[in-house]
């Protein structure tokens, strides 16, 4: 390979497109006599006809499986950045594994239903269908141009009834099992478009993204899914997890506080309107111990206290209507007149504690799903609860009932709300407003309570809540799974027999087209059908189901695509179920992991797949290990006088350092933020890769930051890649030129290289007194080592710590320099050889086009190729058909040759001046011996040695300076003194 032609094969030359794509599936056969181009035609064309002949994918028992899933993609029309980098982190894992000798899983699919694809439609008064399609295609091409290897045989999209059919099939089993159910919800209307809203799409004026009229929160009965049944094993696996240290902490966390378990007690508080009684309300808290603390009562909005009380009050109808747009931090609040709450707390204290009866407040920063709708409220204990009182009664009091520590009142147990500075929320201990509790720390206290309250009349009991609400999955939308649900005025809602799925979507036609509200309430022919109990007129449900339930199954059918009857069949759910690794963005922490494992249990509990991962006691959970890569945040220019965000187009000198605003001649300030159209900070990964090259592009993604963190895209050290597989072109070039010449070496320690490629050296190997690194030049093992140093290390990373593959981009790049440095030195062919192999096979997972170009160039010389197939690499013609090196060394004998081999700093004299230092390998250095030769060496192995140190010292920068240009090192008569005084390391060249 000439190096001038590495850059065209890195941008992708004409006959070597960076779609190559390979698989150890699939056998491909090269004749000996075509070139690098042409091998990679004709495997892309055979790995092309590979995934096109319909073969299921089916384990095979006598290999290992992996199965590694990227989450997929919405077919938006046009892949980000974003894609581009967990596809890469994907591709590489998925390639390595198969170097590895495992049957791998690396499918792809689409998230073809959703809002979008709808809005899109509406706006172009198309059909969804042909909007999502045109997408998909184009968005497949930019995939294959990416050199990523899905296997498309798996491929299939949302929106297909072939899949669906499956999701509604779902539907059906939780609803038999009582986990699908119908109820009242409070939703977002637009009375416009006539839709629901997600909160996303409600601005902080509470109008709507689309029409802008004000967003009405009204009820409608909805689709449920009963979530919460799962709830403790949902919390309770996480701590498995999290043990087995796969998944990242922060998701971990996420994942708790979204299912939000808090234990404390519920307790009861009588309400009277005047001076009659009004029944009671139960409000949960986790502080039992500042109930003495309490000074006001918050109802939340859908109370039912709150509800009836609104048909008699006109004031608080009207408060209601505009708390509907309120955001859930707001701290207003209506005082409901004459209601009054009673605190249970003065059944229980002793004379002369004062316990006063409480105001009643309705307040939207009270949650209708939280406990019972209803919170006692501690300003003196709590920050929400403080923030609400200082702005309904800034001037009146603050109790504070529980100080930090035992110590004299450091505190007023008085305060006025203005005047406290924060609310005390910790722990600590009951002071005398606590009546008979004082002197107590709030665990004991708190428990004391209640004991006592349950005991007069049960007014408070032990009990657990959480955040975790049952998952509301209808949508008033035509771009979705349709709910499998008629409905009859004598049979109630009655699900579609299994042989009548799937219930498909109908085609819009021109008088539906671009209309608001819901299309599907407004195609009579398909809404209208028959009950399948009665036989009778009955509707058909309108309601579509969320994305996420398609999202949350996904994955389980990739091992069986094509099964018509069932979404997965046993057998495949056993072979490849739970995914191995799974790739994608931390934004999907808590709702699509949550639902996941939720539906994943769910199906584990029916028996239809695995209870137990083959780990012993690893619990139903469908990712094994979880990889959140960071987001891509784009190179972003802004008017330093004005903070506008400015186009490229309009900087002059964009992508060099020295960038200039066209229109003011000034440096404009230059950030990296999230990409978006608004910022003009967005990068089209096909330019990119069209620029740059694939190969380029995804080495670029890993090396510029580690995978879990934010990867600011900047293309001008991008062509730092470029020059490493320049030099990596280099060094097979040296090799191709080095074996021409000379051919490959008939020594040992190409025998010896292919032991250790079936088997690591040991320590015992290494102490045998005739082991075959004896034999070998420091240099030689000096190669060695950072071959075994990198094979190991590349390993460990992608096999434990994928987030730090910035730093196998790192090892690589040293490798290949050390080979450069060696391109001039005596160094054993069969050893080079094997370390470019080495070389080569470690980089292709990330540059597999430009690794396979290069492998097939170190193979086009007869002498080598003959070489590869009397040895380990065998008739291996392709790269990604051999396998990934394996450990050379085990990590106790790669220590004890380092401390044997590693280089010992050396002051070097020339005639007994000191010119300057370099590391000297150890074994030129002996006891006992001026010279530093053993005695025991042969003379011709003393004149060996002395030639290897000398050549060594002659080939370093300084050494050739000194030596060669200074003093006519070929030319002179010299000789080598080896010196240690005091035990430090002299060497000393004299003429």
């Amino acid at each position: 390979m000439r190096l001038s032609t590495v850059p065209a094969a890195c941008r992708g030359r004409q006959g070597f497109n960076l779609h190559f794509q390979l698989d150890s599936r699939f056998v491909l056969h090269r004749p000996a006599s075509t070139s690098p181009a042409q091998n990679l035609d004709k495997s892309r064309a055979l790995w092309k006809d590979g995934q096109t002949d319909g073969e299921k994918p089916v384990s095979r028992q006598e290999k290992k499986r992996s199965y590694i899933l990227s989450m997929f993609p919405y077919p938006s029309g046009s892949l980000h950045m974003g894609h581009v980098r967990v596809y890469t982190i994907s591709d590489v894992l998925a390639r390595y594994k198969r170097m590895k000798g495992y049957d791998v899983l690396h499918p792809m699919g689409w998230d073809a239903f959703g809002l979008p694809a709808e809005n899109a439609a509406i706006e172009r008064g198309a059909d969804p269908r042909v909007w999502t399609t045109q997408n998909i295609s184009k968005m497949k091409e930019q995939l294959t141009g990416m050199g990523v290897c899905f296997d498309w045989r798996t491929e299939f999209m949302t929106c297909s009834p072939s899949f669906y059919k499956h999701t509604q099939k779902l539907f059906l089993m939780l609803h038999n099992c009582g986990l699908a159910y119908q109820a009242e919800a409070t939703v977002n209307w637009d009375p416009i478009d006539k839709t629901v809203l997600a909160n996303e799409q409600v601005d902080s004026d509470g109008k709507s993204w689309r029409s802008g009229a004000v967003v009405e929160k009204i009820q409608l009965k909805q689709w449920f899914f009963r979530i919460t049944a799962f709830q403790d094993s949902l919390l309770r696996d996480l701590d498995v997890l999290d043990k087995h240290d796969q998944w990242p902490e922060r998701v971990l966390t996420q994942q708790r506080n979204w299912l939000g378990k808090s234990s404390g007690a519920k307790i009861k508080f009588g309400i009277c309107i005047g001076e009659s009684p009004w029944g009671q309300v139960t409000v949960f808290t986790t502080r039992p111990d500042t109930l003495f603390g309490v000074q006001y009562l918050a109802l939340s909005i859908r109370h039912p206290i709150v509800q009836d009380l609104a048909h008699r009050l006109p004031k608080l109808r009207d408060f209601l209507s505009r708390a509907a747009t309120l955001p859930p931090s707001s701290k207003e609040g209506f005082l409901l007149p004459g209601v009054q709450a009673i605190n249970p707390i003065g059944i229980v204290a002793s004379d002369g504690v004062q316990v006063e009866k409480l105001p009643v407040y309705v307040a939207p920063y009270v949650l209708s799903g939280y406990g019972e709708g209803a919170v006692m409220g501690v300003p003196g204990h709590d920050p929400r609860d403080l923030s609400f009182w200082r702005q309904q009664n800034p001037s009146n009091i603050v109790y504070v009932v529980v100080h930090a520590t035992h110590d004299p009142v450091s505190i007023s147990t008085v305060r006025s709300a203005s005047e406290l500075p924060e609310a005390l929320v910790h722990p600590g201990v009951l002071n005398e407003r606590c009546g008979p509790y004082s002197g107590m720390n709030s665990d004991e206290g708190g428990k004391q309570i209640i004991a006592d309250l349950q005991s007069r009349g049960q007014l408070a009991s032990t009990a657990d809540s959480w955040r975790l609400r049952d998952w509301l999955i209808s949508r008033q939308r035509y771009w979705g799974t349709p709910i499998p649900v008629v409905h009859c005025q004598s049979c109630g809602a009655v699900p579609v027999p299994e042989d009548q799925l799937p219930v498909e979507l109908p085609k819009l036609d021109d008088s539906v087209k671009g209309k608001k509200g819901n299309p599907l309430e407004q195609i009579e022919s398909w809404v209208n059908t028959t009950c399948p109990t009665c036989h009778q007129p009955a509707k058909r449900d309108t309601d579509t189901m969320d994305t996420f339930v398609d999202s949350s199954w996904y994955f389980m059918r990739f091992p069986d695509p094509q099964n018509p009857k069932q979404p997965f069949s046993k057998e495949a759910a056993e072979a490849w179920l739970p995914v191995d690794t799974y790739i994608g963005g931390v934004e999907h922490a808590i709702l699509h992991l949550l639902y996941a494992r939720f539906i994943y249990k769910f199906l584990a509990s029916e028996g239809l797949l695995p209870q137990y991962q083959k780990r012993e006691n690893f619990p139903a959970e469908p990712f094994t290990r979880l990889i959140s890569q960071g987001m891509v945040h784009g190179k972003t220019f802004s008017d330093p006088a004005t903070g506008r965000f400015l186009h490229p187009s309009e900087v002059d000198g964009a992508e060099t350092a020295n960038p200039m605003i066209k229109s003011s001649g000034l440096r404009p300030a230059i950030t990296f933020e999230k990409m978006s159209k608004s910022k003009h900070n967005g990068v089209d990964p096909s330019v990119c890769i069209a620029k740059w090259g694939a190969d380029a592009t995804r080495a670029h993604i890993l090396f510029s930051a580690p995978v879990s963190e934010i990867l600011e895209w900047d293309e001008e050290k991008i062509v730092g890649i470029q020059r490493w597989f320049a030099r990596v072109a280099k060094v097979v070039d040296m090799c191709h030129k080095r074996s021409s010449s000379t051919g490959c070496e008939k020594r040992d320690l190409g025998d010896l290289l292919i032991q250790c490629e079936k088997a690591p050296l040991t320590v015992e190997i290494l102490n045998a007194p005739d082991h075959d690194l004896k034999n070998f030049s420091a240099r030689d093992l000096d190669i060695l080592l950072l071959v075994a140093s990198t094979v190991r290390s590349v390993h460990h990373t992608l096999e434990h710590n994928v987030y730090a593959l910035n730093t196998t981009i790192s090892d690589l790049i040293k490798l290949t320099n050390k080979l450069l440095e060696v391109s001039d030195v005596v160094i054993d062919q069969s050893l080079l050889l094997w370390a470019a192999s080495a070389l080569l096979r470690m980089l292709a997972p990330i540059a597999p086009t430009f690794s396979e170009e290069c492998w097939a160039t170190l193979q086009q010389d007869p002498k080598v190729s003959a070489w590869c197939d009397q040895h380990w690499l065998g008739s291996n013609k392709f790269i990604f058909q051999t396998p990934f090196p394996s450990s050379l060394l085990t990590p106790e004998a790669q220590t004890l040759l380092q401390s044997q081999w590693m280089p010992v700093n050396c002051a070097v004299q020339v005639d007994g001046k000191l010119r300057f230092s370099m590391g000297i390998p150890p074994q030129f250095f002996h006891k006992g011996n001026k010279q530093g030769i053993s005695k025991n060496k042969k003379e011709a192995d003393i004149q060996m040695m002395q030639k290897d140190l000398a050549q060594l010292i002659v080939n370093s920068t300084e050494g050739r300076y000194w030596l060669t240009e200074k003093n006519q090192w070929e030319k002179r008569k010299r000789f080598i003194v080896v010196n240690k005084p005091d035990g430090s390391k002299l060497v000393n060249v004299v003429f």
